[in-house]
């Protein structure tokens, strides 16, 4: 191997190295920042006590917790059947002039910032859900129309690239055997890209439990257990985007202890993404 080969692998191990340093960095500090406090709780007290009230130092991070996994479960429940939909239409059905366009569509959308989806939620979500239901308008409702929205792009792109990836041969062989064109989409090109259409649907979901700003401003940052979809809730990460501000002391080390409980949450996602594929496919 040349020297400038040497060089240029060695500068390519560094960079690598350098991103693992980052996540290792990350963790050590949240950890070390947040889990004094989740020692001095109890870990099922901070997991699954109902009450946060930082100035009587009770640390109950539940409704966060159900705040979270019920806004990403109404987002999925919007968001994938679209997104999978689109990202067969693109792949096998439209027109590739049609295609183009749509595809640019779902490129702008992956380039929005949150606080324009939060703004969007605001002015037109919320005052739908305040006038249709009768109440306040910010809910897990309203949150989940709007994180479905933000992970269409992750679901489109993905699982039309995983689409596309399927051999024409399967198709093919299977029009030749008789089947309509919509039979082997159902029947052999989808089960045969399953695997990557369900690593969009764990990545989206990831993007969805991560986000902060958008839930911030639409879904009322109650800190009360929600009891329906209509219920105002509040979000791990808006917990966090909120009063980490202000917060000091035992407050500011509960907040990095609920930036663990996330941390773990994510990494926990994006694994799921990266080794189910593999078990799906065989």
């Amino acid at each position: 191997m040349r020297l400038g080969e040497k060089i240029t692998v060695k500068l390519l191990l560094a960079c690598a190295g350098i991103s693992i340093l980052g996540i290792v960095l990350i963790a050590v500090f949240i950890f070390k920042e947040g889990w004094s406090i989740i020692g001095k709780t109890g870990i099922i007290d901070f997991l699954f006590g109902d009450q946060w009230a930082p100035t009587n130092g009770i640390y109950g991070i539940f409704p966060m917790i159900l705040g979270s996994i019920y806004v990403t479960i109404g987002a999925l429940i919007i968001g994938v059947p679209i997104g999978v939909g689109c990202a067969i239409y693109l792949a096998e059905i439209a027109p590739s002039r049609l295609s183009a366009i749509i595809k640019l569509g779902v490129e702008i959308l992956a380039g929005i910032p949150s606080v324009i989806y939060g703004l969007y939620g605001m002015t037109t979500i919320v005052p739908i859900i305040r006038n249709i239901f009768n109440n306040q308008g910010f809910s897990i409702l309203a949150g989940s129309i709007v994180l479905g929205i933000m992970i269409l792009p992750t679901i489109i792109n993905i699982s039309k690239d995983s689409i596309e990836a399927v051999p024409k041969e399967y198709k093919e062989g299977s029009l030749a055997l008789g089947s309509s064109h919509w039979q082997a989409i159902i029947k052999v090109i989808l089960p045969a890209a399953r695997s990557g259409i369900v690593a969009s649907i764990m990545l989206g979901m990831g993007r969805a439990v991560g986000e902060t700003m958008a839930v911030i401003m639409i879904t009322g940052n109650s800190t009360l257990i929600p009891e329906s979809i209509l219920s105002p809730v509040r979000t791990l990460t808006g917990n966090i985007g909120i009063e980490m501000g202000y917060a000091s002391g035992e407050h500011q080390k509960a907040l990095f202890a609920t930036g663990i409980v996330l941390f773990v949450f994510i990494m926990i996602l994006n694994l799921m993404a990266k080794l189910m594929p593999n078990k799906v496919g065989e």
